[in-house]
């Protein structure tokens, strides 16, 4: 609860700051929108049955751009952290991103930039595996902040056939894969080498994982409608030194419709694919699979441009 509270402050704390700021004059080209979604459910006497339940999400999207003769900045910031309760049990993660990105580019042509990129991608809170609701001690922490953590830097060109369409293609991009937390190292999750015995002695897991390979990134950012933004960003990564021919894929797209002034509708999908993250099915398989997260909400949402 504690950091959708941090959010609803940064709400309060964004809405003023950016009405002050609505007649500055300034180079840079900023965009950002807050959102607080809210849902409940809730039954008495019911007969058909039914279970009470409430969720309540916060995202927050920002943009800063400088563009000045042949280079060009260009910052996006996408931050999102939600919880859900249903009957008795107690809150639990239901959202929860951190994802920012950072492109410095030198006009090669028209249209074309040499692109220097980073990327930095993790989490707020610790994810859990459900196993008994009633005794928490049996669910399994997963995952937590910077375990896992993304971060790469490449270098490439990126193609702007228009101001919110993006192209970029890097052949040499370093990532590291971070996992700060012992136990989940121990166990070799998110693809670091995991722990293991020698002479009678435990070694523990890698923290981190390096890897160099080929990135690519579409990214389309626009108002497709009266009132109505779509944004969606593909990456797709080769990695070099092992297993080149899998490929890690993160396609995440959100569209908001915009109801009136303070309230808006949001839909979001998210697809991953990641060689090095297994998953066990519902039949006890394990591997690698296609996770899929969708949401739809309603709720409060202020946006600022300058």
């Amino acid at each position: 609860m504690k950091k959708l509270i941090i959010l609803f402050v940064g709400f309060i704390l964004i809405t003023g700051v950016s009405k002050a700021q609505d007649d500055a004059d300034t180079a840079w080209k900023i965009k950002s929108d807050v959102s607080l979604m809210f849902s409940q459910t809730a039954f008495n006497n019911w007969a058909a049955g039914g279970e009470n339940n409430i969720t309540l999400n916060g995202f927050f999207n920002f943009y800063a751009g400088y563009i000045k003769g042949k280079s060009k900045w260009e910052n996006i910031l996408a931050l999102a952290y939600g919880q859900s309760k249903a009957g008795k049990q107690d809150f639990r993660k239901n959202e929860d991103k951190i994802d920012f990105v950072s492109t410095y580019g030198l006009k090669a042509a028209e249209k074309w930039y040499y692109t220097a990129n980073f990327n930095f991608k993790s989490q707020f809170d610790k994810g859990f595996k459900y196993y008994d609701d009633s005794i928490p001690a049996y669910n399994e922490e997963i995952s937590n902040f910077l375990a896992p953590a993304y971060t790469s830097l490449g270098l490439g060109m990126e193609y702007r056939p228009f101001d919110f369409m993006s192209f970029y293609l890097s052949p040499a991009t370093a990532r590291y894969i971070i996992v700060n937390n012992e136990r989940l190292a121990d166990s070799g999750a998110y693809g670091v080498k995991k722990g293991y015995y020698e002479n009678n002695v435990f070694v523990h897991g890698e923290k981190s994982k390096f890897e160099f390979g080929a990135y690519f990134r579409f990214l389309f950012i626009k108002d497709i409608m009266k009132n109505v933004s779509l944004s969606t960003k593909l990456e797709l990564f080769s990695n070099y030194l092992e297993n080149t021919q899998n490929i890690d894929v993160n396609w995440d797209t959100m569209i908001n419709m915009k109801i009136n002034e303070w309230l808006s509708a949001s839909f979001g999908l998210q697809m991953l694919y990641d060689d090095d993250t297994p998953i066990t099915d519902n039949d006890g398989k394990t591997g690698p699979r296609t996770q899929i997260k969708e949401y739809l909400s309603v709720g409060l949402m202020y946006k600022f441009t300058n």
